[in-house]
């Protein structure tokens, strides 16, 4: 287990280069002056040199680049350009919001698709199957972001159930501001994992040792959730980090819809301001986020399917 960690942990090392050298090429090559979109029209050259002075943007390329991976090194992402506030602290009153919003609405997702899936597979072929595949191709149909909206005008606007934006304050307040915005991300989730149940465990449930097991006369539920559904949990694995991977990119949309704090929201502000050092952190911060998740996703597998382990 330790040394198929560190394997892993290795692997890490050359994608996290990867990542950093893209985000600074990629930063390099926007159109745009920076001292021009920081200072405004109205700055003369001098104020503008001396910005760019100041900021280091006039060094060589290299040198640029070697400070850059220091700084992100040392986890240093310096202070935006608009605010002149340390990112860090821009990051950490950011980051939770968006790392509840991803939880919950996987969570979310989790439990309504996984026992409609199992239900279908039960039934297959029938109305509980087929209500399924129907649910399935609305949740697939429809974009998160336009759910978002119209669940806003629905639920905030005409019913006044719950809030219009922002995030809340306290457990209870914050939990409030969250179910609408998490229920319209974990709509496309449960759509997805319900018919990716439904799939894997009719794989299975077809295999020889589950009819032998039913042979055996063992009772239904303990064929379903013993022998069909735990050898059927490696490909639901592989659909939860994907799904995860997917609420975070689509949490960027919905947190601009609810109005709400988050990584995204600072992300999509930052570009609209040209300011380039928050942009970097967001999306280091967000490549992180899906190194972390198939990190995690890799030790789930080991959990579920010990022969991983013994292979690697």
């Amino acid at each position: 287990m330790a040394r198929y960690l560190f394997l892993r942990l290795l692997d890490m090392v050359p994608t996290v280069f990867l990542v950093l050298t893209l985000v600074f090429v990629a930063m390099r090559i926007l159109p745009g002056d920076p001292a021009l979109a920081v200072l405004g029209q109205n700055a003369d050259g001098g104020q503008l040199e001396a910005f760019r002075e100041r900021m280091g943007l006039n060094d060589p390329l290299w040198l640029q680049y070697v400070k850059f991976l220091r700084d992100a090194v040392q986890l240093d992402f310096g202070r935006s350009l608009m605010t002149n506030v340390p990112i860090s602290t821009l990051i950490a009153n950011n980051l939770p919001h968006t790392i509840y919003l991803t939880i919950t609405s996987v969570a979310m997702g989790l439990i309504v698709g996984v026992p409609l899936g199992i239900w279908a597979a039960t039934q297959r072929n029938r109305w509980p199957d087929n209500g399924l595949r129907l649910y399935a191709l609305i949740g697939y149909s429809v974009p998160d972001f336009y759910l978002g909206a119209i669940l806003l005008v629905v639920f905030s606007l005409h019913l006044g159930w719950f809030p219009i934006n922002g995030a809340g304050q306290g457990f209870w307040g914050g939990l409030y501001h969250l179910l609408l915005p998490a229920a319209a991300l974990a709509f496309l989730k449960s759509a997805f994992m319900g018919r990716l149940t439904r799939t894997s465990l009719l794989e299975v449930m077809g295999r020889d040792y589950v009819r032998t097991a039913r042979a055996k006369g063992a009772r239904e539920g303990r064929v379903i959730f013993r022998h069909s559904l735990r050898n059927a949990l490696l490909p639901l694995s592989t659909g939860l980090g994907l799904s995860i991977l997917a609420t975070l990119s689509g949490s960027v949309a919905i947190e601009l819809v609810f109005n709400r704090p988050g990584i995204g929201r600072l992300l999509i502000t930052a570009i609209q301001e040209r300011d380039y050092p928050v942009i970097q952190a967001g999306v280091m911060m967000f490549a992180f986020f899906v190194i972390i998740v198939n990190l995690l996703m890799d030790i789930v597998y080991i959990i579920v399917d010990p022969r991983i382990r013994v292979k690697s």
